[in-house]
């Protein structure tokens, strides 16, 4: 059997990978899986979809290898070529229910109560609970760095109605963070603190 040595530096990877060497490529898809389906769980609730789309996209970057020119993060490559393949995903099989008004959160959050509570994790989860539409604009402006007019030429939307999903998604996140604050202020109140 043999094995690949774990000190290979990326740019190595990356030479094995456009000669064509198995050993490579499964170093890389090793690398980047794990990450990659974060990124797909980020869009993608469903794990086994999620799954599938990051297989496909990392099979995907080993065919458009000879494309990346070495400027800039290889990941950050790597990454949008998985969020458009996430983004295709929900195009073709999800109806993202976008809506154009915009409403204004009246109550937001202590978030200093919050602060020994709250974890990444939870935050995630959070994110991941959100509607389909929202979630996706929400990702792509908050986490992907997109702007709205990117957002609205990908999802094939207006930059308002990108910006009403952004601004529709916060506000339901605070609704939660409130009633998380909520509980907390409870449950300090009772003295009974819950981790």
């Amino acid at each position: 059997m043999l094995r690949i040595n774990k000190s290979l530096t990326e740019e190595e990877l990356l030479d094995g990978c456009r000669k064509g060497r198995a050993s490579a490529q499964r170093g890389l898809y090793d690398r980047l899986a794990p990450k990659m389906l974060g990124v797909c769980l980020r869009y993608i609730k469903d794990r086994e979809e999620a799954e599938h789309i990051m297989i496909g996209g990392i099979v995907k970057v080993f065919e458009k290898m000879d494309q990346f020119k070495s400027e800039g993060s290889f990941e950050g490559w790597v990454r949008r070529i998985i969020v458009n393949d996430c983004l295709m995903y929900i195009r073709k099989n999800r109806n993202m229910s976008l809506e154009t008004d915009i409403e204004t959160a009246t109550n937001h959050p202590d978030l200093s109560v919050m602060e020994d509570s709250l974890n990444q994790e939870d935050l995630l989860k959070m994110i991941g609970e959100l509607p389909v539409g929202y979630r996706t604009v929400f990702n792509l402006y908050a986490i992907e760095g997109y702007s709205h007019a990117e957002i609205a030429e990908q999802l094939d939307i207006s930059e308002n109605t990108s910006k009403s999903q952004l601004s529709r998604a916060r506000k339901w996140l605070q609704t939660k963070l409130v009633e998380i604050e909520k509980e907390l202020e409870n449950n300090i109140t009772n003295g009974s603190t819950k981790h």
